[in-house]
């Protein structure tokens, strides 16, 4: 247990790094998703192994997700009949793509990524806005597209990760017709679902770093916070430009990694 809450030598240092970008990383996450992109470079540039940052970032995510889920859930923001379905199949679709992981080689998935996001920017710059209300769509369908979103964008999140609340927020509201808050709502449940699933497999296999994870867990809540609430009052003026932006940095990301 001692070793569960200090693997390795806790310092001042350390902790601003981790806060600074947990709380970076949870006011993007709350308003558009795409986190990750900031907290898991934030644990690394710490001096965390990564397994360790891996599953200490899912420690301050999970906590900060659930403030941000709470809120849209309490505005009556989820579409429960969408989002229970959802949240079993996210799980069992990042089940699925960590198994993936094991056999195919994460380059191939980087260079398609390459292929895929100035497509999706350009068809997020063509939006004049994200949709403020619900659009015209038979609930048969409505729910295909959603279900099958959760499970393939699930399995993407189990095997690599980065920018999964941002695709599922654009098929939620360009495919399946959702507005962008209750379309906000459903991916913040989704993620929660999913987050736990990694949390736990993280905690069973001890790369969970939880005195440094739950002090960013503070600092997630508080950027979850200011960015769900920005998400809930301002709608697509904020989330579109959010979403830009972390299209931008999985970019850059995929590039770096890449070279």
């Amino acid at each position: 247990m001692q070793s569960m809450w200090l693997p390795m030598e806790l310092n001042v240092s350390m902790v601003l790094i981790v806060v600074a970008g947990v709380f970076l990383a949870g006011f993007m996450d709350g308003i558009a998703g795409g986190g990750g992109i900031i907290s898991v470079p934030a644990y690394l540039l710490a001096g965390l192994p990564a397994h360790l940052a891996l599953g200490t970032n899912k420690l301050s995510s999970c906590v900060g997700t659930a403030v941000s889920a709470g809120r849209f859930i309490r505005g009556g923001y989820v579409d429960w009949k969408l989002a229970l379905p959802s949240m079993v199949l996210a799980l069992a679709g990042a089940a699925l793509g960590t198994r993936l992981q094991l056999m195919v080689d994460e380059r191939v998935l980087k260079i398609l990524l390459l292929a895929v996001l100035p497509l999706v920017a350009l068809v997020v710059l063509r939006q004049r806005s994200l949709p403020e209300e619900r659009g015209d769509i038979a609930p048969g369908r409505q729910r295909a597209i959603v279900f099958s979103a959760a499970l393939v964008i699930g399995a993407y999140d189990g095997f690599y990760g980065p920018g999964t609340g941002t695709f599922l927020v654009l098929i939620l509201c360009s495919l399946g017709k959702l507005d962008i808050r209750t379309a906000s709502g459903n991916v913040k449940v989704m993620n929660l679902s999913s987050n736990i699933g990694a949390l736990a497999t993280s905690l069973l296999n001890g790369k969970v770093f939880l005195a440094l994870g739950l002090i960013a867990g503070a600092a997630s809540i508080a950027g979850h916070w200011l960015g769900s609430g920005l998400a809930i009052k301002d709608g697509s003026k904020i989330v579109k430009p959010a979403i830009l932006v972390v299209l931008t940095l999985l970019t850059v990301k995929v590039i770096a990694d890449l070279l």
